[in-house]
């Protein structure tokens, strides 16, 4: 099944580097977030994958478009012909469209800018920005099961702080952040059935109007996942990402 991934943000609270870059190319590790995202779905067997691209977009394209020769052994053979042999050619089962949708369009419209390059059926859509260990067949298992249009991964964020028991004014606890002081929250790794362009007009978010409406109509399910997931919005999130990556990275579940 086709896996849909928005990567034509600013990404402007983590301007320190997508001011060179888009955000989903920031490296965790040496490759780029988006790379993550996409071995993930690959793990489970998903390959086919389309690109919404938009602020520096050919940083995306060029990634792909080199991606044998940056993983590869290369000669570079400057006498006679002057050709370049890859040796032991490296490269994923993937296959990859980039689209143009845009530099400043909103999630809704790169959404709906996708509509020809996907199926009638379902597809994958999540942000180009998230890692997790959600066990994507789950949740397709799940998507199928309910019939409705959308199904989104619901996660609970760890508190960046602790927090304060009061008795009045008088200060009782101090007690250490938990998952359990925060509600749920959409983490992307969405699965939505072709229906859903129906819902997406004009140049909106995804999450406002088109998110509304369908839940209005009681086309959303939540797929609870109580594993790891870390969105990479900041500076703070890319070091936190880096570190786990350095150590034992929850995410990686591919080999």
């Amino acid at each position: 099944m086709k896996v849909v991934i928005l990567a034509g943000g600013f990404g402007t609270r983590i301007s320190e580097e997508s001011h060179i870059i888009p955000k989903p190319m920031i490296e965790i590790g040496g490759k780029p977030v988006l790379w993550h995202i996409m071995k993930e779905y690959s793990h489970f067997g998903h390959n086919e994958f389309i690109i919404c691209a938009g602020y520096k977009q050919h940083v995306i394209k060029n990634f792909f478009a080199d991606y044998a020769l940056y993983n590869s052994d290369v000669t570079f053979d400057f006498q006679g012909e002057n050709r370049i042999k890859v040796h032991n050619n490296f490269s994923e089962a993937w296959k990859v469209t980039v689209v143009d949708t845009g530099y400043d369009s909103l999630t809704g419209k790169r959404v709906k800018m996708i509509q020809p390059y996907v199926d009638d059926e379902n597809f994958f859509l999540t942000y180009g920005d998230g890692l997790s260990n959600v066990n994507i067949n789950e949740l397709l298992k799940f998507h199928i099961a309910h019939g409705k249009i959308c199904t989104i991964t619901a996660v609970k964020p760890e508190s960046r702080f602790g927090y304060l028991e009061f008795d009045g004014d008088k200060v009782l606890a101090f007690r250490e952040k938990s998952k359990q002081d925060v509600g749920w929250i959409n983490a992307g790794y969405m699965v939505m059935n072709a229906k859903v362009f129906d819902y997406i007009s004009g140049n909106v978010m995804l999450e406002q109007e088109p998110m509304k409406n369908l839940t209005r109509d009681g086309e959303i399910m939540a797929f609870r996942h109580e594993g790891f997931w870390q969105c990479m919005d900041t500076l703070r999130d890319k070091n936190k990402l880096e570190e786990l990556w350095q150590n034992d990275a929850p995410w990686k579940v591919w080999d």
